[in-house]
C-alpha cells in the first residue's frame, strides 16, 4: 500500500491566521469584560459574584491565549518547513532534469 505525504501549505496558512483572528477576539473581549465595573450591576452579592467570575475568567483567557500562541508558533514552523522542502525537492528536480 503507498502512501502519499501532502501538505497543503496554504491550508497552514489559513489556520495560522484563523489562531491570529483567535488571540485578536479573546483580547477584546477580556478589554471589554474589563470595562464592566462590579460596583455598577446591582446587589452585593452579584458585584461579588462578578469580580470573582472576572478573575477566573482573567486566569483562563490568559491560559488560552497562551495554548493559542503555541499552537500558532507550531503551525508557523511546519508551514515554513514544508514551504522550504518544497523548494528544495524543486530545485532538486530542476537539477537532475538538466543534467539528466
Amino acid at each position: 500500500m503507498e502512501r502519499d505525504l501532502r501538505v497543503d501549505t496554504d491550508q497552514l496558512g489559513r489556520f495560522s491566521r484563523a489562531l491570529t483572528e483567535s488571540l485578536t477576539s479573546l483580547a477584546a473581549a477580556r478589554r471589554a469584560l474589563e470595562q464592566a465595573r462590579a460596583d455598577q450591576l446591582g446587589t452585593a452579592e452579584l458585584d461579588a459574584a462578578c469580580d470573582r467570575f472576572q478573575d477566573r475568567w482573567k486566569h483562563g483567557a490568559d491560559l488560552l491565549g497562551a495554548r493559542i500562541t503555541a499552537v500558532h508558533e507550531g503551525v508557523s514552523l511546519s508551514r515554513e518547513g514544508y514551504d522550504q522542502l518544497n523548494r528544495a525537492l524543486a530545485d532538486a528536480f530542476r537539477t537532475v532534469g538538466r543534467h539528466g
